[in-house]
């Protein structure tokens, strides 16, 4: 469900991507870019005066980068949704941006349907990967051989063994015949790691697995 009002910021040093990008948010109804600028350092300069709600970063720009300015702007406004652009080569930043409290994933050649759905994705309070990025990272995913941190709700060796592999995107039948289980016993399992984790589709889970360090990239 689309949310009136939404106010976008871009921050990006390409100035044609930017500008292009500004106008197909601007012909959405019920979204207003209220910032456009070209570095790390001019957005967090701004911050502190400006009514936000998302903010499109890019992850490589001169200067400061998009994962100390996506750190250094949500230290400063903790609700603020920020929403990576990328491209396939700068994979080796998402775990770093995961960390850093990004919410959405986005190629910069994404289609601009999925640009909204991002935006309305992020303001709902879900994490949001790009379809075909969300393809290329879990299939690069291998599961970690140091522990996680232990929590009381920690998922078992049994749990993280399903949630990497539905974030590779294998159904449940899959997952059964990979592991020689039934998918009665995945199902279950895929409900506990649900209900431990709060998540709400793969995306989020894909975060949770990073933060969590349960998965490599």
């Amino acid at each position: 469900m689309e949310k009136e009002g939404v106010r976008i910021a871009l921050v990006d040093d390409h100035t044609l991507f930017r500008t292009g990008l500004k106008g197909l948010l601007m012909q959405r109804e019920g979204f207003e870019v209220v910032a456009d600028v070209g570095s790390g350092e001019e957005f967090l300069a701004q911050l502190p005066a400006l009514d936000v709600d998302v903010v499109f970063m890019d992850i490589s720009m001169p200067g400061i980068d998009g994962s100390e300015t996506t750190r250094r702007a949500l230290q400063l406004r903790p609700n603020l949704k920020v929403i990576t652009l990328s491209m396939y080569g700068d994979d080796h930043y998402y775990t770093l941006m995961v960390k850093c409290g990004a919410s959405g994933f986005l190629l910069k050649d994404s289609d601009i349907e999925e640009v909204y759905a991002s935006v309305n994705a992020v303001v709902a309070g879900d994490s949001y990967f790009s379809s075909a990025l969300l393809g290329m990272l879990t299939r690069n995913m291998s599961r970690l051989t140091t522990e996680p941190k232990c929590e009381e709700d920690a998922l078992s060796d049994r749990e993280v063994e399903i949630l990497v592999e539905v974030c590779r995107g294998l159904s449940n039948q899959e997952i059964a015949d990979k592991l020689f289980i039934s998918k009665r016993t995945v199902d279950k399992h895929r409900a506990n790691i649900l209900e431990k984790t709060g998540c709400k589709n793969t995306a989020n889970l894909v975060v949770y697995a990073i933060k969590n360090h349960l998965v490599d990239l």
